[in-house]
Formats: structure tokens, C-alpha cells, sequence
């Protein structure tokens, strides 16, 4: 099966300038994603989908293909990563004149991610009957327990019926992992998104999981790429 690794990395971060090619322990972070994905031997392609020269350039350093620059429409804040995995995949197509079975979208901020999870993704679509892999991780504090503040700008359960049930006797519930999706190419086009009507969860450890959206989330996912690969 002909597999196509995607990673969109957009130029404009607001939060962390330059968030995509920001140094992350001693090489840009996107750096990270690129050999994942080269490292472990299932794609026939490996692309960036970026609006930026300087993420390009990076991105081919490091290995990938960067066959286009993404168009205005899909460069902006609005755009989903459905649209962007869409015009990357169908732009791609006609470059080249080949198709591909399977689309791995790789998050460019995904550092703790490796090539043995990317492949247990890869096994779990290989099923007939799924159709896609989005890899998830558990919260860390039972959400049936949480509060809102209201308009009077007190505390108050959003779950009032579960305030004397044991956490234990809870049921676990999941997030999304933020790292990588794996999607059957004709269900994706078909559809449109990225979780499609038979999708599989791969639960990760919450060591190998970090949003980063702020410095704090860095030096966190820096922290726990060090304790993954034995480092100080």
C-alpha cells in the first residue's frame, strides 16, 4: 500500500513566533517530524505543506519535499486541517500524476512522537473496516468533576451528579493526542475530516503526549522528550 506523509506547517505563529522551526533541543522542531516520518519506512512521500520560504527551506534540509507553497486561502487562521491536508493532497496529485492509499498528516510540533507509534497507527488502519487512526491520550483528572464559573462568577459542578461518585468508578475519557492522523485517502476525500465514520483510537501515554501553545507547554515537552530518550 503507497502511503503519503503530510505536514503542514504554516509561517505566522502567534503565540511562539516562529513556532514550526523554533530550536527545540538543539534543531528546529519541525526537524523532529521530518525524520519520524523518513525514519520509519512507510512513506513513498514525505512533504511539508507550508506558506513560508523559510519553513521550506528548513524542511528541505531536514529531508522533505516541499513540491508547491500553500495557497492564501488555506494560509490564514480560519483554514481547517482538513482543507489544508484536501488542497495538499489533490495539488500533489496532479504534480506528480500518482495516487496514494493512505495519508499520514504529521503535526510539525510533535516532537515526542516516534517511528514504532507512527507504525502501531499504520497496523490499526490496515483493517478493513477502519478508516481512520487518531492517536489519543487520557485526561489527566476525571472531567466529570470539573467546574464552570457563572455569570455571578462563582464555582459550580458543570456535572452536579457525579459529586459523590468515586473518581475511581468514572469513566475514562479521552483527548486528542495532537501528534498524527492516519486516513484511508478515498474515506478522507469522501468525508472531508479527519475523524471519519470508523475511527480507531491509538491511546499513548501521557509522557509521549504535549500541547504546546505557550513557553511553559515547551520547556514541559522539552522535559519529557529528555526522560523518553534518557537524557538530562
Amino acid at each position: 500500500m503507497s502511503n503519503l506523509a503530510i505536514i503542514p506547517a504554516r509561517g505566522g505563529s502567534k503565540r511562539i513566533p516562529k513556532k514550526n522551526i523554533k530550536e527545540f533541543l538543539g534543531k528546529p522542531i519541525i526537524a523532529y517530524s521530518i525524520e519520524t516520518a523518513l525514519n520509519s519506512n512507510l512513506f513513498g512521500y514525505v512533504m511539508v505543506s507550508t506558506d513560508n520560504k523559510e519553513i521550506a527551506d528548513i524542511s528541505q534540509k531536514y529531508g522533505a519535499d516541499v513540491p508547491f507553497f500553500r495557497s492564501k486561502n488555506n494560509s490564514d487562521d480560519y483554514a481547517t486541517l482538513a482543507d489544508v491536508i484536501k488542497e495538499a493532497y489533490k495539488s500533489l496529485e496532479k504534480e506528480i500524476k500518482d495516487s496514494f492509499d493512505n495519508i499520514c498528516c504529521i503535526l510539525p510540533t510533535a516532537p515526542l512522537i516516534s517511528e514504532q507509534r507512527i507504525r502501531e497507527g499504520f497496523e490499526l488502519l490496515k483493517d478493513d473496516k477502519v478508516t481512520s487512526v487518531t492517536p489519543v491520550a487520557a485526561f489527566s483528572y476525571p472531567v466529570w468533576r470539573s467546574f464552570r464559573i457563572n455569570e455571578q462568577n462563582k464555582l459550580e459542578m458543570v456535572w452536579p451528579e457525579y459529586l459523590k461518585t468515586r473518581s475511581q468508578d468514572l469513566p475514562e475519557i479521552y483527548h486528542d493526542a495532537g501528534a498524527f492522523y492516519w486516513i484511508k485517502t478515498e474515506s478522507f476525500l469522501r468525508e472531508e475530516k479527519l475523524f471519519t465514520h470508523c475511527n480507531m483510537p491509538l491511546i499513548l501515554p501521557k509522557t509521549e503526549v504535549q500541547d504546546i501553545d505557550t513557553i511553559e507547554d515547551w520547556k514541559l515537552a522539552e522535559l519529557k522528550y529528555k526522560l523518553l530518550h534518557g537524557k538530562e
